[in-house]
């Protein structure tokens, strides 16, 4: 089994020339629609266990990487209103590289026979909308797949064998075969690609960095399952 490790949402970076769109943006910027806090972190703790890796630190309020080029979210409430070329401008620059530099990994993988696991780190606020999300690790995988669940089901089985207070689901706090980029690479590649987005609570992050059990937990776990 070859494993890939991605991160979409690791940072709220702007680039210059897109710095004057954000100009009364800075609060924004610091908040879970602006990046996915913790995740980063913990994909530099895990990625030693990958065959691949890669992350992004740019801001999904300048474009969303987890979306499909037509869904409704894929510019924010801040880009939308560009003009098309500067959205196209985007698209050619911050997420048709990076979708298409996985894309190939796993063709590469794929032509070899390998079976692929594709893991995507994510996190998501404690509470949205004033609702509370009872969750510690989601666990997204599209339930339709056989391979998926089962990996899923053994992945929760190991992190709750190391801990047993960790509060695991599946397909939550979102399910995973909502439009996504693992949506996206099942269709493209429908044989010998497992696609698995793991949630983290930001209640274990402080400073952008997720609590050091709850990183041993999730490393340990993975290193059994792979």
């Amino acid at each position: 089994m070859t494993l890939l490790l991605t991160c979409e949402h690791g940072g709220n970076e702007i680039p210059d020339n897109y710095q004057f769109v954000f100009y009364n943006a800075s609060k924004l910027l610091q908040t879970h629609r602006a990046y996915d806090l913790g995740a980063l972190d913990v994909f530099e703790y895990l990625k030693d266990l990958a065959q691949f890796s890669i992350y992004s630190k740019t801001s999904r309020l300048l474009i969303e990487l987890n979306r499909s080029l037509h869904h409704n979210h894929l510019f924010s409430e801040i880009t939308k209103s560009l003009t098309s070329e500067q959205k196209k401008s985007i698209i050619a620059t911050y997420y048709s590289p990076y979708r298409n530099r996985v894309e190939s990994e796993i063709s590469k993988h794929l032509s070899n026979n390998k079976l692929v696991l594709h893991i995507s780190i994510h996190s998501f606020t404690p509470n949205l909308n004033l609702v509370e999300h009872d969750c510690d690790i989601g666990l997204l995988y599209d339930s339709r797949n056989p391979s998926e669940k089962e990996f899923s089901k053994a992945l929760k089985s190991q992190l709750k064998i190391i801990n047993p207070n960790l509060n695991v689901r599946y397909n939550y706090p979102y399910l995973g075969k909502a439009d996504g980029f693992t949506t996206y690479l099942r269709q493209k590649f429908p044989r010998n690609y497992l696609g698995i987005e793991i949630e983290i609570n930001q209640k274990f992050s402080i400073s952008n960095d997720i609590d050091i059990s709850l990183k041993q937990t999730l490393k340990l776990a993975l290193q059994y399952c792979l």
